[in-house]
């Protein structure tokens, strides 16, 4: 084997470890932005329930007396 065929199986093969590298970079990348899209949707959820209860409880017009001390 010459000096020229080692040397592009040796770029060969590091190519190929990067690409598989690359693959399993993505798919880390592509759960963390499911997971991420998921907790975003679920704060809007949140936003609007907790907004719906404020609006609720403003409505009261007796104000709750405070806790007795102790």
């Amino acid at each position: 084997m010459s000096d020229i065929d080692r040397r592009l199986d040796d770029l060969e093969a590091h190519i190929t470890h990067q690409d598989a590298t690359i693959h399993d970079l993505n798919e880390v990348v592509l759960q963390q932005w499911n997971e991420i899209k998921a907790l975003t949707e679920k704060i809007v959820r949140m936003e609007g329930k907790l907004q719906a209860a404020e609006e609720l409880g403003a409505g009261d017009a007796t104000p709750e007396p405070p806790p007795p001390h102790y």
